[in-house]
């Protein structure tokens, strides 16, 4: 039996599909991992008297230019910037800093990280701001105001005003000693510290003189 062919039926035109390729970013890491990085420190001035700057300089590696890295200081809260500044050619950078007070606080450079690469820090010690104070020294034995004997081994210094136990950094021709406020005095005209025998030894102190302080 003969059974007629249906209609043909009319193309359906289809739209053209477009494949969307995106460029491999050259400042992406491959498979979107992101690298590890390293802060390396070229130079640091961490002990300034008061009203001079700070200044930290090195490297942030692998060395990118426009990345954030930052100078922190540890509060009582934790962590908290104080500077901060862009990387330039191949990683460099150059941090600055004016610190408001004398005193002694831990600090580090940091990088939180980004789509490059992995957070990393640098702890660099102790940032001593210090100001210019005279002092002598004393020996022998006795007592202490804070409790206590002096020895020759005693490390500290005598302050009319500080609480007893309060750390104060010394500076002394490139040498420096943090102690604590073990006793009262001196108690002559224009000096603000006597330090123990063996605080006098420690930074090469002579018999009076200028030192710097951080309180």
């Amino acid at each position: 039996m003969y059974v007629p062919a249906p209609p043909a039926q009319h193309a359906v035109a289809l739209a053209p599909v477009d494949i969307a390729t995106a460029a491999p970013s050259l400042a992406s890491p491959p498979l979107g991992r992101a690298l590890n990085t390293t802060i390396r420190v070229r130079k640091a001035k961490l002990n300034v008297l008061d009203g001079r700057h700070v200044s930290v300089a090195g490297t942030l590696s692998p060395g990118i230019a426009g990345r954030t890295v930052e100078l922190q200081a540890m509060r009582r809260h934790g962590w908290r910037t104080v500077a901060q500044a862009r990387t330039a050619a191949k990683g460099r950078f150059r941090l600055r800093y004016l610190p408001r007070d004398t005193g002694s606080e831990r600090i580090r450079v940091d990088f939180a990280g980004d789509a490059l690469g992995v957070p990393a820090h640098h702890r660099l010690g102790r940032l001593n701001v210090y100001r210019l104070a005279e002092a002598s020294w004393y020996g022998g034995g006795g007592g202490l105001a804070c409790g206590g004997s002096l020895t020759r081994s005693t490390l500290g210094v005598a302050n009319k005003t500080l609480p007893c136990g309060t750390l104060v950094t010394l500076r002394y021709n490139g040498r420096s000693v943090r102690v604590p406020v073990v006793d009262r005095g001196p108690y002559v005209a224009g000096r603000e510290f006597d330090l123990t025998e063996a605080t006098k030894q420690a930074i090469g102190f002579g018999d009076t003189g200028e030192v710097w302080s951080t309180r």
